[in-house]
């Protein structure tokens, strides 16, 4: 059972880093994307360094449980469990990240996030484009 825990640790981890290697070299082409009912979910006034930053907390805060879907959190890329989501609205997307929500804690363990680095996130996790 320890091995199993072990190897499930290191595969975690393994992922982690690559997402961490796909944000790198990717966040440069990263753009402020708009929802098909012009809601904004990325603010775009945000600086690319600011979106870098946001990314940054999330692969700290987000990463392990939106790659593996961790107490049933959406996975990255999940488009259509995201769009689910985005309908509700940004209001209650925010409010769900910062009060917490199901098995996800209040501001997700990002204690410096704050609500632009929550689009930011939000945005990348949903893949709206």
């Amino acid at each position: 059972m320890k091995a199993l825990s072990l190897r499930m640790l290191v595969l975690r981890m393994l992922a982690l880093a690559f997402i961490l290697w796909l944000l790198s070299s990717s966040l440069s082409a990263a753009e402020p994307n708009l929802l098909g009912d012009g809601l904004s979910v990325t603010n775009p006034s945000m600086s690319n360094s600011a979106g870098s930053e946001a990314m940054a907390k999330w692969a700290r805060s987000c990463a392990l449980c939106h790659i593996t879907g961790e107490a049933n959190a959406p996975v990255l890329g999940d488009t259509e469990e995201w769009q689910q989501r985005l309908q509700k609205g940004e209001a209650a997307l925010l409010n769900n990240v910062v009060n917490g929500i199901n098995s996800m804690p209040p501001l997700g363990y990002c204690m410096s996030c704050e609500a632009a680095d929550f689009r930011v996130m939000i945005d990348y996790m949903a893949g709206v484009k």
